[in-house]
């Protein structure tokens, strides 16, 4: 079984670890100087200042933002990539129920599945399979973690529903039998709604993914440029998104990855500058490993609720 507590790295040498420690942390410094050289360029910019969405196609906009003396100094540069559920779907993968043999990379599952944008799903097992509740078209494909109260959820069955949530089992309910949503994948609740941070303090540090929901109802991915730990993430999050309403981590360290398609890059009107945010979702800063499982977001369908 992957482990939370060693945020979900996978078995390499330790030589191989520490080389790849050195990159990220200084692909962390770079990111961190041109999202602060960003920041500081806006009018009126400053600690309080909302964040500066890049808009790339309706309904998903991204950014990156640099927490710094807000979360201590602790919390390197986030990714955020921020989704309407009402404009998008969200759709979940896995290489055996696409009649894969074996997992593909991060670049592989978005040609595959030409989605706007791909990042990986939950925690799996040595053998691959999907470690907690994961449903496609409402089909189980995993078992149900007995643990973990973080359940993301998108599209509903019945309408009335909103189309995307980070449910927390802890205080709601979900029917495997009955599921009212037909995606969904299970892992770690990270902050509640009670702005409660869910993790314990262990001081050990990894890449990190989370996906949370705004008061807005939109869905927020984010991913950390360098390693980070759990608890010092949430408590950055808490402090420093005040709307973000609850996150759940999903599987961290080599596993930790998120890509945009080309195409969808290619909306972005202003080319006349490199965003900060452009080497973390295009593939160039990251080294991707395969993923079993990943979670896609698509345009809806002409005539889809």
């Amino acid at each position: 079984m992957r482990s939370w507590q060693s945020g979900g790295e996978s078995m390499r040498p330790r030589v191989q670890r520490k080389r790849d420690g050195r990159r990220g942390r200084r692909l962390g410094v770079v990111l961190a100087g041109l999202a602060l050289g960003a920041l500081c360029s806006l009018p009126g910019s400053g600690i309080g200042q909302e964040l500066q969405w890049d808009r790339l196609a309706e309904g998903l906009d991204v950014t990156l933002w640099s927490p710094g003396a807000r979360c201590h100094e602790k919390v390197p540069p986030l990714l955020i990539v921020k989704v309407d559920p009402e404009r998008l779907r969200f759709s979940t993968y896995h290489f055996r129920d696409e009649g894969l043999a074996a997992p593909l990379t991060i670049q592989e599952w978005q040609r595959r599945t030409r989605a706007d944008v791909v990042f990986n799903a939950g925690l799996f097992r040595e053998d691959y399979s999907y470690l907690g509740l994961l449903l496609k078209d409402g089909r189980s494909l995993g078992k149900r973690h007995p643990r973990w109260q973080g359940l993301f959820v998108a599209e509903p069955v019945e309408q009335g529903l909103r189309k995307a949530r980070v449910l927390d089992l802890s205080v709601e309910t979900f029917a495997e039998d009955r599921p009212a949503y037909r995606e969904a994948a299970q892992s770690l609740m990270l902050l509640d709604q009670q702005r409660k941070l869910r993790v314990r303090q262990t001081g050990k540090q990894a890449h990190q993914t989370v996906v949370g929901e705004n008061l807005d109802g939109q869905i927020m991915v984010i991913k950390t440029a360098d390693v980070v730990a759990l608890f010092e993430l949430a408590e950055c999050l808490r402090d420093g998104l005040p709307g973000l309403t609850r996150a759940m981590a999903m599987d961290g360290g080599t596993s930790s990855d998120l890509f945009i398609g080309a195409e969808v890059l290619a909306n972005r009107r202003d080319l006349s500058e490199q965003p900060a945010w452009r080497p973390l979702v295009e593939g160039s800063a990251t080294r991707h490993i395969p993923l079993p499982s990943v979670i896609g977001v698509l345009p809806r369908r002409g005539g889809q609720g």
